[in-house]
């Protein structure tokens, strides 16, 4: 059963330590989503694999018109995963098994930060969250993992009171690309980010 005091593992890690195209992959979402470590994409793997999991059992479930419990735990489900973003409105369990994990990486804290534009980067983003330079409303959110509610977005600001507030500051973000771009042109996803930094300026092919 294990120590009580010791935190069980939440994460399932790959069962062959040793594949060249897996560990590729893994490196190149790593640097895309400036994770720490790998630790941290395994367990937004997980995250997915388990909304997946209870979207297939409730699926099949489903075909049982008489399972009410199916149906509720199902609006229960969607509901939840609308709170987190993850899903837009009126749902279905199909849209749950669309959801990826670009999708899930890209509802925490440190990629929501980078995307409005508040850093460089998303290693400095995660380096602002870390340092508690980053307020959702008035809480401060010192977690870079942290999972980012729907609504919550436009609440994300850097700390009044810290000097990276200003604007002008040299870490802050300048004027190039997409940082200084109106809410509505900026990205939605760290995908959207890298191709809209790619593109020529000016809109030229």
């Amino acid at each position: 059963m294990g120590q009580p005091k010791f935190n069980r593992r939440k994460y399932d890690k790959p069962s062959h330590p040793w594949q060249g195209e897996r560990i590729k992959a893994e490196k190149e979402v790593k640097v895309k989503f400036g994770l720490k470590n790998k630790t941290e994409l395994w367990k937004a793997q997980s995250r997915l694999r388990d909304i997946r999991g209870q979207a297939r059992g409730l699926i099949a479930r489903a075909r049982n018109v008489s399972d009410t419990q199916a149906q509720a735990e199902t609006q229960q489900l969607l509901a939840r995963l609308n709170r987190l973003g993850y899903l837009g409105e009126n749902a279905t369990l199909n849209d749950v098994l669309a959801v990826d994990l670009e999708r899930i990486l890209n509802r925490r804290l440190q990629t929501q930060v980078y995307l409005k534009g508040l850093a460089r980067t998303p290693n400095q983003a995660r380096q602002f969250v870390s340092h508690g330079c980053i307020l959702i409303g008035e809480r401060r959110i010192t977690v870079p993992s942290y999972i980012v509610r729907r609504g919550e977005e436009e609440a994300i600001l850097i700390d009044p009171k810290k000097a990276i507030a200003d604007e002008n500051h040299p870490v802050r973000p300048k004027a190039a690309g997409f940082d200084n771009a109106p809410a509505a042109a900026q990205p939605t996803s760290i995908s959207d980010a890298i191709a809209a930094s790619a593109a020529p300026a000016g809109g030229e092919s």
